[in-house]
C-alpha cells in the first residue's frame, strides 16, 4: 500500500500521454498508452486496498478491453466495445446494488428522474441517426442510465464521502458515454473525443476512489 501514491501518478501520466496522443493525431501514442490507462488504474487499486472487490477488478478489465476494441474504427469492433463497456457497467450497478441500504419511494423518484430525463432527451436526439445500431445503442443507454439511478441512490440513502465519489464518477460517464454518441452518430466535432476521454478518465478514477474509501470503512 506504500507505493499506491506512484501507481496513481503512473496513471495520471498515463492519461496525460494518451490525451496528448489524441490532440496530435499520433497513432503510435494513442496505440501504446490508451490499453495502459486502466491498467494503471487496476494496479493503484490494487495497491491501494487489502480486500479487493471482484465486481469492481471485473468491471475495470472489461473496461481495459473496452478501450482496445475502441482504438480501431469499424462497425464489429464498436459494437464489441459497447458490449465491454455494457459488461463493465452491470458489474458496477451489481456492486452498487450490493451496498444500498432500504429506500423509500420518494428516494427512489428523485434518484431516476434526472438519468431517465436524459436517457430519453439523447435518445430522442440520436433516433433518426443510429440505424441498425438503434437496438443495442437503446440497451447501453438504458444499462448506464441505471448505473447513475443506483449511485444517486445510494448517495441519498448514506451521504457518505464514497457515494458521493460514486456518483460523480457515474455522472462523469454518462456525460463522456453521451458526448461520444453525439459525435459518432449526430454532430462530429474535433474536440468531442478529447472531452470523451477526459470524462472517461475522470469518471473511472471516481469510481476507484469511491471502492477505495468504501473497502476502507
Amino acid at each position: 500500500m506504500k507505493n499506491n501514491k506512484r501507481f496513481l501518478g503512473l496513471f495520471v501520466l498515463v492519461s496525460i500521454m494518451y490525451v496528448i496522443g489524441l490532440l496530435l493525431g499520433n497513432e503510435t501514442l494513442k496505440f501504446i498508452f490508451k490499453p495502459l490507462i486502466m491498467l494503471t488504474l487496476l494496479l493503484y487499486y490494487i495497491k491501494s486496498v487489502k480486500r479487493k472487490s471482484k465486481l469492481f477488478i471485473g468491471a475495470v478489465l472489461f473496461s481495459f478491453l473496452g478501450d482496445i476494441l475502441l482504438l480501431y474504427d469499424t462497425e464489429l469492433l464498436f459494437m464489441l466495445g459497447l458490449v465491454s463497456f455494457l459488461i463493465a457497467h452491470i458489474f458496477f450497478i451489481s456492486m452498487t446494488v450490493g451496498m444500498l441500504k432500504s429506500s423509500t419511494l420518494k428516494q427512489k423518484t428523485i434518484a431516476a428522474i434526472p438519468f431517465l430525463a436524459t436517457y430519453f432527451g439523447l435518445l430522442f436526439l440520436l433516433k433518426d441517426s443510429l440505424g441498425e445500431l438503434l437496438i443495442p445503442v437503446v440497451v447501453y443507454g438504458f444499462v448506464i442510465s441505471v448505473f447513475g439511478f443506483v449511485s444517486l441512490l445510494n448517495h441519498l440513502i448514506s451521504k457518505s464521502s464514497a457515494s458521493q465519489y460514486l456518483l460523480f464518477g457515474a455522472v462523469f460517464f454518462v456525460i463522456s458515454d453521451s458526448l461520444l454518441a453525439i459525435n459518432k452518430f449526430y454532430e462530429p466535432q474535433d474536440y468531442y473525443p478529447v472531452i470523451v476521454i477526459i470524462t472517461y478518465i475522470i469518471a473511472q478514477y471516481l469510481i476507484c476512489k469511491s471502492v477505495i474509501i468504501n473497502s476502507k470503512e
